[in-house]
């Protein structure tokens, strides 16, 4: 039923995601660090900004096919232009990132850190599924707990919303990657 929900609320949402970026202080994406952007759907119209500015290599996808099949590159597409994507297909509103996608997607993470480039990670707002994951990385890059890694998301895109469902998935990862 969620995403049945999630599907008709798409448009709408976004829609609303593009207004907010116009008329209030919310970016579009913001970089975390030397290797994390966390950020909302990366349009095609964003692909050379993202590569030749940004060094963006690598691309985490949270979203499910159907919000990313109109506006943004597809797997080949982004290929073509020597990124590298992951998806990691979660649910919008109440989806949660499953504990081996979060592990996947901060391999992910740290591969490209290793190799000096950037990663954009995104969902359709850049607030929930996406900031999961990155809170996640910071969590397992300075051993935090997950109010510390969130915490310092908010303190950089102040619009980011993890949910109680979310959180519980990331003490999980904490206590997984801190243990001993």
């Amino acid at each position: 039923m969620s995403g049945v929900l999630a599907r008709l609320l798409f448009y709408p949402t976004l829609g609303y995601n593009v207004v907010m970026e116009k008329v209030s202080s919310r970016r579009w994406f913001d970089r975390v660090d030397n290797t994390v952007i966390l950020g909302a759907l990366p349009f095609k119209s964003m692909t050379t900004e993202l590569v030749q500015t940004e060094n963006v290599r690598g691309v985490i996808t949270m979203n499910e096919e159907y919000e990313t099949k109109y506006f943004c590159n597809s797997a080949e597409e982004w290929r073509s232009v020597g990124v590298e994507q992951l998806r990691l297909s979660t649910v919008d509103l109440t989806g949660v990132p499953s504990l081996p996608n979060l592990q996947k997607g901060v391999d992910f993470v740290f591969q490209h850190r290793e190799e000096g480039t950037s990663v954009y990670v995104h969902c359709k707002a850049g607030r929930s599924r996406s900031a999961t994951l990155v809170a996640a990385y910071l969590i397992r890059l300075h051993k935090w707990n997950p109010e510390e890694a969130c915490g310092m998301l908010r303190s950089i895109r102040p619009h980011v919303l993890i949910r109680r469902t979310q959180m519980e998935v990331l003490w999980q990862y904490h206590r997984q990657v801190c243990a001993g």
